[in-house]
């Protein structure tokens, strides 16, 4: 995500073999698995136990696969949707909860039995007829509708299915999600998706991944997206608008859909000609791109102030520049590929975007990585940029602030300058593919940093992530 925008802005169930005789109907629930003990069975914990967003997440599962239906009205801004989860139970699952806030639950069965649910603020609460065993695979169907409105973040941002002038700018960071489908949402539990959107013609509905298809019938155009690789419930959208649309396959296979709003088209051509190019570079610094499709969602929503890195197409308020198109498909490989663990370490997907945007700068005649730091540096000691340290921002409302992006990128230089650049980029590098479609955590890059360079830079770093006020120069 760029920063402006916080100015204001996962059946087989192995049965006991036990010498005891079992009735018809025991014999039926021990081979299909599914119920567990009733003495056995717990709730799952209606939060991932984020620091930050407590209630983010959930516990008790994990969700392999998301089917999104949806049917969205540009007129009377009114959405229909079916969700079908697909998911494994970490434990002997009584109940547990999904994120979905606002919108009217029609419905909610699972593996095809009517379930009984209620509403407790974010948290769709649901209780399973039988009660999944653990590290059985389950599926939940939710049918809801209503208006989705946005949520707003703690520095006062909105997130979630934000309403335009033509459509809805879809962008979930961090707890938006919940505004427009039921989820775990958190990134620690990633999944594949399928997307099956219709919106009245001559509209256009973009997610992620590979366009499966469209065909229009009936007024109403359905799209069909599907995102194979592993992404958080944040990165997700299915952003709706009146676009005019490009498709083409770049020299590395990869197949590029852009979605342009007329009004932003002439300003937004010059820099998403040059997509294929920054990928190209990226590719030789980070490794190999993470995913199958790219390309970008071009929205005219002056009112949301940011762009977002939505999995395999960032999604823009408006024309980026060539800086924001690089952050944006840097977190492909940071933030997205590589997800969070916890949203206090938000510095790995900020500070490495941002830093690439220096690498770029560098390397095709712009400002040095060096001339960045110092002109930052020079910031007096009461400046913002020193207000609190990267690694562990305080509060869910400084996770997008100046210290996480701008000081976090400085943490990256600072790495650079005491290992050298050869081994920097290695680093950077090992990063990306140790976790790739995976997680990390600041720890883990910190023991990366020390195991590939040999050198004990972990004082360094903390001085730079977690240090308090303006570090002393190294």
């Amino acid at each position: 995500m760029t920063s402006p925008r916080r100015s204001a802005a996962r059946r087989t169930t192995v049965l006991r073999r036990e010498a005891v005789l079992l009735t018809a109907p025991m014999v039926v629930a021990a081979l299909l698995g599914a119920a567990a003990p009733a003495g056995s069975a717990k709730p799952g914990a209606p939060g991932a136990g984020d620091s930050y967003f407590p209630l983010s997440g959930n516990g008790g599962y994990d969700v392999s696969h998301y089917g999104l239906t949806l049917r969205y009205d540009i007129a009377s801004r009114h959405l229909d949707g079916k969700a079908v989860l697909t998911a494994r139970a970490t434990q002997n699952l009584s109940r547990f909860d999904l994120d979905l806030k606002g919108l009217t639950v029609t419905g909610v069965t699972v593996d095809g039995a009517a379930a009984r649910f209620t509403r407790d603020g974010q948290e769709l609460v649901v209780t399973p007829r039988h009660a999944p065993r653990k590290g059985r695979e389950f599926r939940v169907t939710v049918t809801y509708r209503g208006t989705p409105k946005p949520v707003t973040d703690p520095d006062g941002s909105p997130d979630g299915w934000i309403p335009t002038d033509d459509g809805a700018f879809v962008a979930n960071e961090p707890q938006g999600a919940m505004t427009w489908f039921p989820s775990n949402s958190h990134p620690r539990d990633k999944a594949s998706y399928d997307f099956t959107v219709t919106v009245p013609k001559g509209y256009t509905a973009v997610a992620n991944g590979v366009l499966r298809g469209q065909s229009t019938a009936h007024g109403l155009t359905t799209f069909r997206w599907h995102e194979a690789e592993p992404m958080a419930a944040y990165l997700a959208t299915a952003t709706v608008g009146k676009f005019r649309t490009e498709q083409y396959t770049t020299r590395d296979g990869l197949k590029v859909y852009n979605a342009v709003d007329a009004r932003e088209a002439k300003k937004a051509a010059p820099v998403l000609k040059k997509l294929p190019s920054v990928l190209e570079w990226e590719s030789r610094l980070f490794g190999p791109y993470p995913f199958r499709a790219a390309g970008s969602i071009v929205d005219h929503a002056p009112s949301v102030g940011y762009a977002l890195e939505t999995q395999t197409r960032p999604v823009y308020d408006s024309a980026p520049d060539l800086p924001t198109l690089v952050h944006e498909n840097a977190h492909q490989w940071f933030g997205d590929s590589v997800s969070l663990t916890s949203w206090k370490d938000i510095w790995l997907n900020e500070g490495f975007a941002t830093y690439a945007e220096w690498l770029y700068s560098e390397q095709h005649g712009g400002d040095s990585a060096q001339k960045s730091f110092d002109a930052l540096y020079a910031r007096p000691a009461k400046d913002g940029l020193w207000a609190y340290p990267p690694g562990d921002p305080g509060s869910g409302k400084n996770i997008f602030g100046t210290p996480v992006y701008a000081r976090g990128a400085m943490a990256l230089h600072e790495l650079r300058r005491a290992v050298g650049d050869k081994t920097f980029f290695r680093v950077l590098r090992a990063w990306a593919d140790a976790h790739r479609t995976g997680h990390g955590t600041t720890a883990e890059f910190i023991r990366l940093a020390q195991r590939e360079s040999g050198k004990d830079v972990g004082p360094l770093l903390h001085t730079w992530l977690y240090a308090k006020g303006k570090p002393a120069r190294a």
